[in-house]
Parts: structure tokens; C-alpha cells; sequence
């Protein structure tokens, strides 16, 4: 990928998370998150994937409502980013943040599962911890040199 794709993906997604968070007025847009931005090679299309929190429902009237507004954040895109053609805007749910905290929570089911099987043997004599020795206790050692 081109380093001025890369720029101008990071610049849209800058600029459409400022557009959807203050500029959007539709009480169906809830809590939206831009995650990433993809750049068609030529520039004529771009895909804005968003991460909506909230149950199904609202994810769907979220989508429906950036859908019809993607007109609108095309404009405003083309306000604030300079260039000679503006990309097509696409809406995209990214869900990749709720499959991760999926698998970090069957994670976490699993090692718990685990745990109780892999106890490990209880080894402990004392019940008080005894203290290190300090180096004055030890006898010199003659490959050691003098203390300071």
C-alpha cells in the first residue's frame, strides 16, 4: 500500500470519527466508534468500518442511520480533506471487538476450569517465612574480594 493511501486512511478516519461524534444529530446513532478506514486503490471508495455498543437492535437502527447519512459525511469529508475526487462512503459494522472479548472470556472460562485439575501440591512446612540472610552473616569468600 502506497504511503498517501495510508495518510489519507488515517485522515478519514480521523475526520469521520469528528463528524459522527459531533456533528450527527439522529437519535438512532448510539454509542459509535470508528475502528478503521480502507481506501479503494484509486480513491473512489471508502469503507468506514464502526464498532456500535449495544444489543442487536441498535447496532441495526445504528447502521440504517449511517447509511443514510454516509451523503452527508461524504460532504463533510469533502470540506475538510482536500481532493480532487471524494470517495464514496461506506458503512461497514466491525465486530472484531466483540469477538475478541469473546475469546478473551472463553479464555478465561477455560484457565478457570483448569485450575482445580492443576492444583498444585501444597509444599509449605513453616507457616511464618524465614528472611534471607544478609552478606555479613555469610564467612568471606576469598574470590570475592574485601567488602566495601
Amino acid at each position: 500500500m502506497s504511503l498517501r493511501r495510508e495518510k489519507l486512511q488515517e485522515l478519514f478516519k480521523e475526520e469521520a470519527s469528528a463528524i459522527l461524534q459531533r456533528q450527527l444529530r439522529d437519535p438512532r446513532i448510539g454509542f459509535v466508534s470508528v475502528t478503521e478506514v480502507e481506501l479503494s486503490a484509486d480513491l473512489r471508495h471508502a469503507k468506514i468500518f464502526v464498532s456500535v455498543l449495544g444489543d442487536e437492535e441498535a447496532k441495526r437502527r445504528t447502521m440504517e442511520a449511517l447509511d443514510r447519512a454516509a451523503g452527508f459525511v461524504r460532504s463533510e469529508l469533502g470540506r475538510r480533506v482536500t481532493l480532487r475526487y471524494m470517495p464514496e462512503v461506506f458503512f461497514r459494522l466491525d465486530e472484531s471487538i466483540e469477538r475478541g472479548t469473546r475469546v478473551v472470556a472463553l479464555l478465561h472460562e477455560v484457565t478457570r476450569k483448569a485450575a482445580p485439575e492443576q492444583a498444585a501440591p501444597d509444599t509449605s512446612v513453616d507457616d511464618e517465612p524465614t528472611a534471607p540472610e544478609s552478606d555479613d552473616d555469610q564467612p568471606a569468600r576469598p574470590d570475592r574480594g574485601s567488602a566495601p
